[in-house]
């Protein structure tokens, strides 16, 4: 195996958005250089369930639940 293809594993600080900092484990940086990020889990609607709305573009979800909507749906 060839000598230093790997990248130093090393633990830096991340800042939330709402200014928690988080140490983690990173390639990136250097030891004990800071990340800010710009969204994170408590603020991207993907992990808290906001802004997410069902759209009936043509019809669709009503056909849908017009045909299946003897199973129990």
């Amino acid at each position: 195996m060839k000598k230093d293809t790997h990248p130093d594993y090393h633990i830096v600080d991340v800042k939330l958005v709402d200014g928690t900092v988080v140490q983690m484990k990173s390639t990136w940086g250097n030891e004990g250089d800071t990340i800010s990020l710009d969204v994170d889990p408590s603020v991207h609607p993907a992990w808290t369930g906001g802004g997410t709305r069902l759209m009936d573009t043509g019809g669709r979800v009503s056909r849908f639940k017009k045909k299946y909507e003897g199973l129990g749906f």
